[in-house]
């Protein structure tokens, strides 16, 4: 599981490039839980971004034909970006859910959890996929996350 680090002047990225499988979302949220410690990011940011990950990651094993996808946490000032991108050019669909349905209603939480403004997608870049990305808050005046 090699990390990449770059800064790009106030931005500090780590990425991995991964084959999505249930069996190793934990071991992810784990190790972006680790990079936002890092960031002293107080502990409702770190729960939001693993739950994040493992939201992101399901709807890629669900969703996307190829499961390699990248796992990508950037810090910029006084927030986190939680990106995964795919390589489906298919965009979800994040409406209010029907509540008697066994799915569906994750980036919805997702989004009423973290804000409207703190959830989104977009075709990346590059022509083979989609980036979804959910934006947590680093600063707090309040508690840190414990190593």
């Amino acid at each position: 599981m090699p990390v990449m680090r770059a800064s790009l002047e106030d931005r500090e990225v780590h990425h991995w490039l991964l084959t999505a499988e249930a069996k190793d979302i934990t071991c992810w949220r784990r190790v972006v839980a680790q990079s936002l410690r890092g960031w002293q990011a107080p502990v409702t940011s770190v729960e939001l971004a693993c739950l994040g990950v493992s939201e992101l990651l399901a709807n890629v094993i669900r969703h996307v034909a190829d499961r390699r996808c990248r796992l990508e946490v950037s810090r910029t000032g006084g927030s986190a970006l939680v990106s995964v991108f795919d390589r489906s050019r298919a965009l979800p669909d994040v409406a209010t859910p029907s509540w008697s349905a066994e799915r569906g209603r994750g980036l919805w939480l997702l989004r009423e959890m973290a804000g409207a403004e703190e959830l989104g997608f977009r075709f990346a870049a590059e022509p083979w996929g989609k980036v979804v990305w959910l934006r947590c808050c680093l600063a707090s005046t309040s508690e840190v996350a414990a190593p």
